[in-house]
């Protein structure tokens, strides 16, 4: 169990490090690919999706990190 667990945060860990690269601080995911420069205060499609998606993973792994205290 304990091993599944690892491997589970290990993935969810290296997932999180490349959403967190594609969130560029102050550009927007458009022009971090070379998009226009269009600024925009909310975010808007893809941007909120992948912010969604951050905050979910950082979520799944604080609870694979007190999961493989527990199991330790």
């Amino acid at each position: 169990m304990k091993n599944i667990i690892l491997i589970f945060q290990i993935a969810v860990s290296v997932s999180l490090i490349l959403l967190i690269i594609l969130q560029a601080k102050g550009v927007g995911l458009g022009r971090a690919f070379g998009g226009g420069g269009e600024f925009y205060k909310s975010r808007r499609g893809v941007e909120k999706i992948v912010f969604n998606l951050t905050i979910a993973l950082v979520i799944i792994f604080l609870i694979t990190s007190i999961l493989s205290l527990i199991y330790s």
